[in-house]
């Protein structure tokens, strides 16, 4: 199954998982041959920690090692731009409240909502997908439902 992500995401991934690899695996390593020196390791709660440490990097490595494998990098400068699609940002604005909200639509593995990129499979994003500039889109999600007004589209690279 493949994993819909933006250039950006890839990126990002792949510099975690540089950094797991090259910084963090030595470090453990470092960490649990050090504990070792210090004798009993029954009852050395430094060894202890940097074994569960070790088990925490490696299992995150294999992780975003079998994810890398399955993305499909989607470049939204190749599709539409007129409707909202993956990895393009709308602007949004509540009907009620005049709320404005900017979201740029991601895969699951790279959504953040504190940086405005939410998953295309959310609700939100589910709503918002085909739609274009002057659209009134109802949006329920657990805690709501709120209509929004589209206002732009945009090619924001996220």
């Amino acid at each position: 199954m493949s994993i819909p992500i933006t250039q950006k995401g890839s990126e990002a991934m792949q510099a975690e998982l540089d950094y797991l690899i090259k910084v963090e695996r030595p470090k453990v390593i470092q960490d649990i041959a050090e504990a070792r020196s210090h004798g009993d390791l029954k009852e050395n709660a430094e060894y202890e920690a940097a074994k569960n440490k070790q088990s925490f990097v490696e299992g995150k490595i294999q992780m975003l090692q079998a994810k890398l494998g399955d993305l499909e990098i989607i470049d939204p400068s190749k599709g539409p731009k007129d409707k909202v699609v993956f990895g393009l940002t709308v602007t949004l604005q509540d009907v009620e409240t005049d709320e404005q909200r900017r979201y740029t639509l991601v895969g699951q593995e790279e959504s953040d909502l504190k940086e405005g990129k939410i998953s295309v499979q959310s609700p939100v994003g589910r709503a918002l997908i085909g739609h274009v500039v002057g659209d009134e889109v109802v949006i329920s999600t657990p805690a709501k439902t709120v209509t929004y007004e589209i206002l732009g589209i945009d090619l924001d690279n996220p």
